[in-house]
């Protein structure tokens, strides 16, 4: 189960941080994403992931006795996650709240990589 949230974990913080560079390329070029060839098929791939992730915690977590992380932080941080893969393509968002958001989840999923790191080594 660790391996599995531990895969996953990195997956979408490495969605976490292409979502970055896609938002500022945007803001710095103005350049418009077509939706359902760009954005959809995008965002179809970061959910899936992102669904898998999110049950995959929800059974780990209440047995893991983490002492940073709690069930409405892996809810919360996957709404984050869902809408941050569609806004990080439309530059006219808010900036100050699309990246206070995406250094919230990278900030969540960071401290489940140290947690699940931390538990395998405590074996």
């Amino acid at each position: 189960m660790s391996d599995e949230i531990l895969e996953l974990t990195e997956k979408l913080l490495h969605y976490n941080e292409q979502f970055l560079k896609i938002y500022r390329e945007g803001r710095e070029t103005e350049l418009t994403h077509d939706f359902y060839n760009e954005i959809k098929p995008f965002a179809d791939e970061v959910k899936e992931i992102n669904d898998k992730w999110n049950r995959a915690m929800k059974k780990w977590l209440p047995t893991a006795n983490t002492l940073h992380l709690h069930l409405k932080q892996i809810d919360t941080t996957s709404a984050h996650i869902e809408q941050i893969s569609v806004q990080s393509f439309f530059p006219e968002t808010s900036k100050s709240r699309f990246l206070n958001t995406q250094r919230s989840v990278e900030f969540v999923l960071a401290e489940v990589i140290k947690e699940v790191k931390n538990r395998k080594r405590c074996r």
